[in-house]
């Protein structure tokens, strides 16, 4: 990935889909709009550790938070964010950190990072990867997910 742009097109397909609102309760078992957003929120925030660590040249591992088992952790994040506005507001911080960030990498992109995310049962990695190979599944697998997982959510 030679920049940020493949990012940045992904997180604003996913940011219309935040704006457009109406969202309605979950499903059991699923998460909700806030859920979602909030690990979203949570995940850059590695992504972004992950960067500045290849950008400093130090080795980093990275584990895609797995929602089951952060829930109480993404409920507390969007209560100290005042709700789906406030999660929204700082996932386009991140996310615009998270993109200035890759836009700097250059050839450090093709660093092997140590990489452990899972997208359901379609998609498990356990193994190094070039960080640029991540952030590609990051835009085309894992924020259109949860974009899509939010307009299922639209009552």
């Amino acid at each position: 990935m030679e920049s940020g742009g493949l990012l940045r097109e992904a997180y604003g397909a996913l940011f219309a889909e935040v704006d457009a609102g109406g969202f309605g309760p979950a499903p059991q078992g699923q998460l909700t709009a806030e859920q979602i957003v909030a690990h979203l929120v949570a995940n850059d925030e590695l992504m972004i550790q992950a960067t500045e660590a290849l950008l400093a040249g130090s080795p980093f591992a990275y584990y895609e938070l797995e929602e089951d088992i952060h829930r109480p952790q993404l409920d507390a994040l969007a209560a100290e964010q005042g709700g789906l506005r406030g999660l929204t507001a700082l996932l386009h911080d991140t996310s615009d950190r998270l993109c200035g960030l890759v836009d700097q990498l250059g050839l450090a992109a093709e660093a092997p990072v140590e990489t452990h995310l899972r997208e359901g049962f379609d998609l498990i990695v356990d193994e190094p990867l070039p960080w640029s190979r991540t952030l590609d599944l990051h835009a085309r697998v894992h924020l259109p997910k949860h974009q899509a997982q939010l307009h299922g959510l639209r009552s």
